[in-house]
């Protein structure tokens, strides 16, 4: 069985052990990065494609008769067209919960940076402002402490109830906000009940035609002026023209993404103009330990054994 990984360098720092994976295989071929006018070449007379964020797109797969499987080291599934692949009968498989400590803790990271004024306070020490202060301290920034302040948390999947975790241990009251698209249980509160209730709204639901732009101006403006808005799930969830009006008309307090809509910002980002006010911006790096990229490459092999014994795991198509 031959198999190609079009963007390996997508997880890949020469940290990783991949023999296992390899061994799935009669022959795996590792590229670093496909741009889009070499995948066709590329896949030509392969059983297996595994990609990252290469578009496996409807035309392709049609010109692919040995195709058999495709594997995603993600868990996004918008980059394959998974119509395309069951109507050929190619099976695809994608990988789940890897990252959940890394991206939790990150989402923590954010929030702790937001409600000390981390950044600020660091700037402040580098540039001297300490040196020249009449007393031992600096308190020019407001710090706000995470315990008694209520979290609300839209998406409470693996990763959302890992979230909630680490903030109850903080001392936080964590409310899970329902979607018209996936109301929930009783215990769920519609996300426009919720947001003036909540300090701190942390996402973490999957992006879909319901969740496109899901938190935008309206959205916004319903949410206390100190309040405090997190984004560690995906870029098109929250409209970033939006965002940046509310945190310049002081709407919120602040806010931190780790995604953007378009990545890597190539052309730019509103985002990351210098003139936001209390905004952190992270590479989408969340997901990026080497412990959760590792258990992707594990969960690739696995997908790959369970598919040759006629039993796929993680099938989502």
């Amino acid at each position: 069985m031959k198999a190609v990984f079009l963007d390996f360098n997508s997880l890949n720092q020469n940290d990783l052990e991949i023999s296992r994976l390899q061994q799935q295989f009669d022959q795996l071929i590792l590229h670093a990065v496909t741009a889009p006018d070499e995948i066709l070449e590329r896949v030509q007379n392969v059983d297996v494609i595994i990609t990252n964020k290469v578009r496996v797109n409807a035309e392709l797969i049609r010109q692919l008769p040995k195709l058999k499987l495709i594997l995603i080291s993600a868990t996004g599934t918008n980059n394959v067209d998974l119509s395309a692949a069951r109507e050929h009968n190619i099976v695809v498989c994608n990988c789940q919960g890897y990252g959940t400590p890394a991206v939790a803790q990150h989402t923590l990271l954010l929030m702790l940076s937001l409600a000390t004024s981390f950044l600020k306070y660091d700037r402040a020490v580098r540039t001297g402002a300490w040196n020249k202060a009449e007393q031992f301290c600096l308190l020019d920034f407001p710090i706000v402490e995470l315990a008694g302040k209520t979290l609300g948390i839209v998406g409470y999947g693996e990763l959302g109830q890992a979230v909630a975790r680490l903030a109850e241990a903080f001392g936080m009251q964590v409310k899970i906000a329902s979607l018209p698209c996936r109301p929930g249980g009783t215990d769920r509160i519609p996300l426009k009940e919720l947001l003036p209730q909540v300090d701190f709204l942390s996402l973490h639901c999957p992006l879909t035609e319901q969740t496109q732009n899901l938190i935008g101006a309206a959205e916004l403006q319903q949410m206390k002026p100190t309040a405090f808005l997190i984004n560690c799930a995906r870029g098109g969830l929250v409209n970033e023209t939006a965002l940046v009006q509310a945190l310049k008309n002081g709407e919120i307090a602040g806010a931190a993404s780790d995604v953007l809509t378009v990545e890597p910002p190539k052309q730019g980002n509103i985002l990351l103009n210098e003139d936001i006010p209390n905004l952190i911006v992270t590479p989408h790096s969340a997901w990026g330990s080497v412990q959760a990229r590792q258990r992707m490459l594990e969960q690739l092999a696995e997908n790959t054994e369970a598919f040759k014994r006629g039993l796929p795991i993680r099938q989502v198509n």
